[in-house]
């Protein structure tokens, strides 16, 4: 095999790091869309959110979660502070709100 060729793990993890300590990435304000919204038994949130021509994966631990002072719903107006990571085993990038 070619050592020139890299596997998908060392890619993700790579591209994590980069994200990771990218200052710009570190914290993010975004506005938008609530949509797709998940609540997981652990208390975690999943939802994305979305402006008129794109969208971001989000998730909101259920540490933040427990604090919040309004329930999320699909088409709820937000205004979030996180910081932007890729999730290494999907390649996925994502808000950490």
């Amino acid at each position: 095999m070619n050592n020139k060729y890299l596997t998908v793990s060392a890619i993700n993890r790579y591209l994590k790091a980069k994200f990771d300590q990218d200052d710009n990435l570190r914290v993010v304000f975004l506005k938008g869309e609530i949509s797709n919204i998940k609540y997981h038994t652990t208390g975690h949130i999943y939802f994305s959110i979305k402006d008129e021509t794109s969208k971001i994966n989000a998730i909101m631990f259920s540490r933040s979660a427990a604090n919040l002072t309004f329930t999320p719903i699909d088409g709820t107006k937000v205004l979030i502070t996180g910081r932007i990571s890729v999730y290494e085993s999907t390649g996925n990038y994502q808000i950490y709100v």
